[in-house]
């Protein structure tokens, strides 16, 4: 494949990339999100029965009686489970653990029973979208301080980019976005930097070493010098999170199945947008050129 062909492919995925993220934000702003019980607030009960009932009965029994989808998650040892679910609302009453989950076992023991409020979920919700700025903010200024503003730039849309998708597949397919998923988000924030930052110094040395090469041509040859590790370190880390996603059970899905997407937008995105966005904004080997010290002091 010659060099105007390559940069005819990157462009292209470049425009999918921007009317995919077009989309992606429509669906958002339209739907919104499912948030979780740890944004939402809800009923937090701990329970002992006995060992030999799996979570998928439990699971079924509880959503059953109630209507909604429950959270289940172990509790350390065999036979003890978190179990969290909405509130009822005003007027409404739920029927008593013991009395749901009898048909499954009669030694059944609660532990503790605790109830979230709306309240504490908007903290978490606040404390969370907190966290994501800040994390933004330090890459923002960590990219300005390592690389020239062009490349920053190219880095940073492919950040936004990533988590943008994420956001509006959980949105579209109303799954529950919960504290997990934005631990998710904030692990896919660091994993496509990495591919960003790596093809934004490969561009740099390059235009260093060849200042009169075009742009198109450089960013080409960055790109198929880094697509072998990209490939390979992508391919070997979507392998573990898809063990994940399929062995991992219910309550890891929504982390496995974020992680996923990003992994696969984050690798796209870095070589399509990341290496782009810079050429359209101007970049040369001039912002390179190193500078004569005046003697004069």
């Amino acid at each position: 494949m010659n060099i105007t062909m390559k940069s005819r492919w990157r462009y292209g995925c470049s425009m999918v990339s921007l009317c995919l993220m077009v989309m992606s934000v429509v669906i958002i702003s339209i739907k919104g999100l499912n948030f979780g019980l740890d944004f939402t607030g809800g009923v937090v009960n701990e329970i002992r029965m006995d060992k030999h009932i799996d979570a998928s009965e439990i699971r079924s029994q509880l959503q059953q009686s109630y209507g909604q989808d429950v959270a289940l998650v172990s509790a350390g040892e065999p036979g003890r489970w978190v179990i969290r679910y909405q509130a009822p609302k005003a007027g409404e009453v739920q029927p008593d653990i013991k009395h749901v989950l009898m048909p499954l076992t009669h030694s059944l023991e609660v532990l503790n029973t605790s109830i979230v409020g709306p309240q504490v979920g908007s903290e978490l919700a606040q404390q969370g979208a907190l966290a994501l700025l800040v994390t933004v903010i330090c890459i923002m200024g960590y990219l300005s301080f390592r690389f020239e503003w062009r490349l920053a730039c190219g880095a940073l849309f492919a950040l936004v980019h990533d988590v943008v998708f994420v956001f509006a597949f959980f949105s579209l397919t109303q799954m529950e976005f919960n504290l997990t998923v934005l631990a998710a988000v904030l692990a896919i924030l660091g994993y496509s930097l990495n591919d960003s930052i790596i093809i934004a110094d490969r561009i740099r040395e390059l235009l260093m070493a060849k200042p009169k090469e075009p742009l198109a041509q450089i960013n080409n040859v960055a790109i198929t010098a880094t697509f072998s590790r990209t490939m390979v370190t992508s391919g070997t880390t979507l392998l573990t999170v898809a063990a994940l996603w399929f062995m991992g059970g219910e309550p890891l899905a929504g982390f496995s199945i974020a992680m996923f997407i990003g992994i696969l937008t984050g690798t796209f995105s870095s070589v399509s947008v990341g290496a782009t966005l810079p050429e359209f904004l101007g970049l040369s080997s001039r912002h390179y050129l190193l500078k004569p010290i005046s003697e004069d002091f």
